[in-house]
């Protein structure tokens, strides 16, 4: 079982994470991924994403390893980024691999959906204008979050 979580400014390399957990020799008979794009709209120009150094990579690999079990993964990367991030610019790859493809696809929307709200992350909005604003967490998500329990 490998599970890879990481939580940097850097870009990340799609290609290069899928490759990984397709060599760890494991059988797989699905992969399932998630990219979060920043998305745009309403003068968005950029996003910035602080977080808790440590608490914050706990946090993730505690989620990620409550799917491998939850759905019996033989991989799981997650990867956020932090930082300014500007409108079209990747956030956060989930991956899971599993024997089969419908544990992979339940364990990533499973990752996201917790990840979005027990992950100690803060983003604040820049606009065109020059605005910046703290964005509050939504009851979409919490939501989503909750349905998992």
């Amino acid at each position: 079982m490998s599970v890879r979580v990481l939580v940097q400014a850097e870009p990340f390399d799609i290609g290069a994470e899928i490759a990984r957990l397709l060599e760890t020799g494991q059988t797989i008979g699905g992969l399932s991924s998630f990219l979060g794009v920043v998305r745009g709209g309403n003068g968005l120009m950029a996003l910035e994403l602080e977080h808790y150094p440590g608490m914050c990579e706990e946090v993730l690999t505690s989620l990620a390893r409550q799917a491998v079990e939850r759905f019996d993964l033989v991989g799981c990367t997650v990867i956020h980024r932090v930082g300014r991030l500007v409108v079209g610019e990747p956030i956060v790859l989930v991956l899971a691999a599993a024997g089969h493809r419908a544990a992979a696809l339940d364990a990533t929307r499973f990752l996201i959906d917790r990840l979005k709200t027990g992950a100690p992350f803060w983003k604040a909005e820049e606009f065109a204008d020059g605005t910046r604003t703290w964005v509050d967490s939504r009851i979409e998500d919490d939501h989503a979050a909750a349905g998992w329990e």
